[in-house]
């Protein structure tokens, strides 16, 4: 029997590797230990412990790794907390293998650790192209990976770019379209009684935004000003919006202040605010908006899968492989509104399979029972 670690670190971590837990667990060939860290255990990031444990999925262990603050150093000094942490429980478990997962900067953390002790180590959703830090990040990690599960084919190639083995690669989509294909429709109504949002609630029966904009790294210092355009716009809109906490990066503080003072100051406005959902519940809220927001992954990926139109503003994602339903804009209230106000009279898209076709928690499961990866690694010359 083979031990393989989850290490989940953020709220979207969970859902884009839920399916894959779920999986090896009911995989007799496999001990399963799942390791919840850094903003995952934080209240103020939707704390997606309780989720995990609500799914009926025990966690095994918990690194405690976050330090707080509003600056770049915060997430390095982090990543270096998580790299003692997780290399302590490493020790302890002697894994086969370490699963990680995307761009995180506690993501780092995990595949350093586990490299350095000779774990191999599985990279989900490498290969992507965006901008911030996040890119440089992802890229780091496929090369002290092992393994590699891009979520598209294009993202595959750029792996085998980086020099890494075609025959470790394995395109098997994104575990989050599974749990977007599975999920079931249920009234929006139903699922928003269940979390404790903040302002005058939604009129599920009317049309509603989802916004989801998140710092970014490489020019946190106008995390301030780029969230006050974007919630200038979504103002002016005139829309009912169901809008989410920011993640933990660097300029997160910045922006959850604006949310903070427009909620205190303004009486009988649109916008309902929240911490965090639950991934199917997520994917239900998203799948009634008829718009997304934001400069989230999930406008993306998620969003391409259902069909629904999305605005992705910024460039934290500058580059990224794209559906027909997203649009790009800049941070200047009135091309957002422009641009929102086209999606939304263009309504749903058809849906793309551009992120896998709502088996890849089970496929990449199957892949690593039979694999045993070496070590040592080689540049592939092309």
């Amino acid at each position: 029997m083979k031990k393989i670690c989850f290490v989940v670190n953020s709220r979207a971590n969970y859902a884009r590797i839920k399916t894959a837990i779920q999986a090896s667990k009911a995989n007799k060939n496999f001990q399963t230990f799942v390791i919840v860290g850094a903003s995952g255990l934080l209240f103020n990031y939707g704390r997606v412990e309780d989720i995990i444990e609500q799914d009926g999925i025990e966690i095994d262990y918990r690194v405690y790794s976050s330090v707080s603050g509003d600056f770049p150093e915060s997430m390095a000094k982090t990543t270096g907390l998580a790299i003692i942490e997780l290399s302590t429980i490493f020790a302890k478990i002697n894994p086969d293998f370490v699963v990680s997962v995307a761009d995180r900067f506690e993501t780092l953390g995990t595949v350093i650790a586990a490299s350095y002790m000779n774990i191999p180590v599985i990279h989900t959703q490498g290969g992507e192209i965006s901008g911030s830090i996040d890119e440089s990040v992802r890229h780091a990690c496929t090369k002290l990976s092992h393994i590699h599960f891009p979520a598209t084919i294009s993202a595959g190639k750029v792996i085998e770019q980086l020099g890494e083995n075609p025959g470790n690669i394995f395109v098997t989509g994104c575990p989050s379209i599974d749990i977007a294909k599975s999920t079931s429709e249920i009234h929006v109504s139903e699922v928003l009684k269940k979390y404790k949002g903040v302002g005058i609630g939604i009129d599920s029966t009317k049309p509603y935004l989802l916004i989801s904009q998140h710092p970014v790294t490489t020019d946190y210092k106008n995390s301030r000003a780029q969230a006050t355009k974007t919630l200038d716009a979504i103002i002016k809109l005139g829309v009912q919006a169901i809008w989410l906490w920011p993640n933990i990066d660097s300029g997160s503080d910045s922006i959850s202040k604006v949310l903070r003072e427009y909620r205190e100051n303004e009486q009988n406005n649109k916008i309902t605010f929240y911490r965090n959902f639950s991934a199917e519940d997520y994917i239900r809220v998203l799948r009634n908006a008829v718009c997304i927001l934001g400069n989230s992954s999930s406008g993306i990926r998620e969003s391409a899968y259902l069909g629904v139109p999305s605005v992705v503003i910024g460039d934290r994602q500058l580059g990224r492989e794209h559906a027909d339903n997203v649009k790009f804009t800049s941070y200047d209230s009135e091309q957002i509104i422009e641009t929102t106000r086209t999606q939304i009279l263009h309504g749903k898209y058809k849906s793309s399979d551009l992120f896998g076709d709502g088996s890849a928690g089970i496929k990449m499961v199957s892949i690593l029972e039979s694999l045993n990866p070496k070590i040592q690694k080689n540049f592939i010359r092309k």
